[in-house]
């Protein structure tokens, strides 16, 4: 499956963006979908996954009650609503899809996205 997030950019802090996540080449129910996020100097570390139905979410704690994942099966694409963004959301912005029956937390994805760029400026 070939992944291609957009929606990145720059705001300013307190802002909103919304990215994308586009699946192609297999339909995109069969897999997790999950969003991950990368700072120059860290490692990467998860943001947000949903199951294949989409009935199950999970956040990590620096975004819960900001960002909001959803997906919309019928047009392979995924989405991650971020509010309230602040300067430390600031990272490269990676889509995945995993196989697996639960969403998981770990960057142990199948397939991966080329990346988005969200800058939040003080």
């Amino acid at each position: 499956v070939q992944l291609q997030a957009s929606g990145g950019g720059l705001v300013q802090a307190g802002g909103s963006l919304r990215l994308s996540c586009a699946a192609s080449g297999h339909t995109s129910s069969f897999y997790v979908m999950g969003w991950f996020r990368q700072a120059p100097g860290k490692e990467r570390e998860f943001v947000a996954g949903i199951s294949r139905s989409g009935s199950i979410t999970r956040y990590a704690d620096s975004v819960k009650g900001r960002f909001t994942i959803s997906r919309d099966n019928a047009k392979n694409t995924v989405y991650l609503q971020m509010n309230s963004l602040k300067p430390e959301d600031t990272a490269v912005y990676y889509c995945a899809a995993d196989a697996s029956l639960v969403v998981v937390t770990t960057p142990a994805y199948d397939y991966w996205g080329q990346g988005t760029q969200v800058t939040v400026s003080s």
